[in-house]
């Protein structure tokens, strides 16, 4: 298994969330949700790369939150 980079974008695989890969504490990796938020710890297994669709879907769903008044 390959450590998902800091930075990237990853999917945790039981949930189907995306988000910014933050670090590493532990034996957990951190990820933070795409418009910013709390982090959460997911264990490496399920942790991969976003696929770029993946990617512009959650960035997309997050600007149509925004603007409904959703997210801060």
């Amino acid at each position: 298994m390959t450590e998902t980079p800091v930075g990237s974008y990853a999917v945790e695989a039981g949930t189907g969330r995306v988000g910014v890969v933050m670090g590493y504490e532990g034996p957990y990796v951190q990820l933070r949700p795409l418009g910013g938020g709390r982090e959460w710890d997911c264990v490496p297994e399920d942790v991969r790369a976003a696929t770029p669709m993946e990617r512009i879907s959650a960035m997309n769903a997050y600007a149509n939150a925004r603007s409904r008044g959703e997210v801060v």
